[in-house]
């Protein structure tokens, strides 16, 4: 089955002649003389006044809206959203100096949390920089390294995380 292009003139055996004006991937937009706009499946039947074809662009909004989403995440420092572990939600890390007189500080764990997720955001947005780079290879790989060696000093951190595939991995044991 070959399908019509955007421009295509149909005639309908319920509608009427009208033109196609968008195509997704299981219909036709058709704007009928007598009838205005209607869907009608690829595979309806109708005849063919006259056809035009490459004109089709059956990518769908949701491919679209996720491309765009994964080079976001790819390309910028945009956090995408994690979930903090369900017993974390709500509470406080309280920092408590050494010294006798002063006073603690708390700070609300989602803050904190929120903080982490920014800095491996960031340092992954680093990690694509530097691969995509024109320094050389050696130089990306003592890089690589350096960053590797980061994740592994923030993996103390991933009993906040709810899932684990969100959890930092550092250099692992051969």
């Amino acid at each position: 089955m070959t399908l019509l292009g955007i421009g295509s003139r149909i005639e309908h055996p319920e509608y009427g002649k009208g033109v196609i004006t968008n195509v997704s991937s299981k219909e036709y937009w058709v704007t009928f003389i007598e009838n205005g706009l209607e869907t009608i499946p690829l595979n309806d039947e109708f005849k063919v006044i006259e056809a035009t074809v490459d004109e089709v662009d059956t990518v769908s909004f949701s491919e679209v809206e996720q491309s765009l989403r994964d080079l976001l995440k790819k390309w910028s420092d945009v956090s995408e959203i994690v979930p903090i572990g369900d017993k974390w939600k709500g509470g406080k890390i309280i920092l408590e100096p050494g010294q006798a007189g002063l006073a603690s500080k708390e700070i609300p764990i989602d803050t904190f949390f929120h903080k982490i997720i920014m800095v491996r955001d960031r340092l992954r947005v680093m990690e694509q920089k530097i691969n995509s780079s024109k320094i050389e290879e050696i130089e990306k790989i003592e890089l690589q390294q350096y960053i590797t060696r980061i994740y592994g000093s923030l993996t103390s951190f991933n009993i906040l995380f709810k899932s684990p595939t969100n959890h930092f991995v550092g250099e692992k044991s051969k």
